[in-house]
């Protein structure tokens, strides 16, 4: 697999590695169990909303912990409203690119992210808990990499179907039979959905 220098260096010597000791907010996303685990510590000034210090700690490959080294640069001295609009392919750009079959890495670095940012936005009344519907786990299936040309499933059409009905999820996708990344496009939107209190199940048929 094909990493560019800039990659490689933030793997080997990853930026602002480590936890802060009382942060101002935090967000863990993915999971050991699936490979790739982000943690994200916010120090945020609360007159100005700009992130003073950011520390992450990392569970996964060089990808992982090479995108949230990127992205904790990248947030740093940055307002809340100026990090949450920090993009994954923004991220990945910085890192002079990314392998496709990667790509998911930074997508959980910036969701993780956007994540600390809402928490702190919450625990300071400047946000309120997202309401779960149909809406949040479209939004989330735009989080699902398509391996092979590291773009997401809803950009590129392959959801042909998703609903929500009695905390059943139920998404209908477009995936060939012989494609050998459909199981993986299945594991992931598994993961994904499962957070969510109101999923109880899901429900994919291709």
């Amino acid at each position: 697999m094909q990493y560019s220098q800039k990659v490689l260096d933030h793997f080997m010597k990853p930026h602002n590695i480590g936890k802060l000791e009382n942060p101002d907010a935090t967000a863990t996303e993915g999971s050991p169990a699936c490979g790739d685990q982000v943690s994200i510590y916010l120090s945020v000034n609360p007159e100005t909303q700009v992130i003073e210090d950011i520390k992450f700690q990392s569970y996964g490959c060089a990808s992982n912990i090479a995108t949230a080294s990127i992205i904790t640069d990248m947030a740093k001295g940055k307002t809340l409203e100026q990090a949450k609009k920090i993009g994954w392919k923004e991220a990945a750009e910085a890192l002079d690119g990314l392998p496709p079959i990667k790509m998911h890495c930074s997508v959980l670095a910036v969701d993780t992210l956007r994540k600390a940012i809402t928490d702190y936005e919450i625990k300071h009344n400047l946000a309120e808990e997202a309401v779960f519907s149909k809406d949040s786990i479209v939004e989330e299936l735009k989080k699902v990499i398509y391996p092979q040309v590291g773009e997401d499933i809803i950009t590129l059409k392959m959801v042909k179907y998703a609903g929500f009905e009695n905390g059943v999820a139920i998404i209908d996708l477009d995936i060939p039979k012989f494609d050998k990344y459909r199981d993986n496009v299945a594991e992931e939107i598994r993961e994904h959905l499962e957070k969510f209190k109101e999923i109880k199940e899901v429900k994919i048929t291709m």
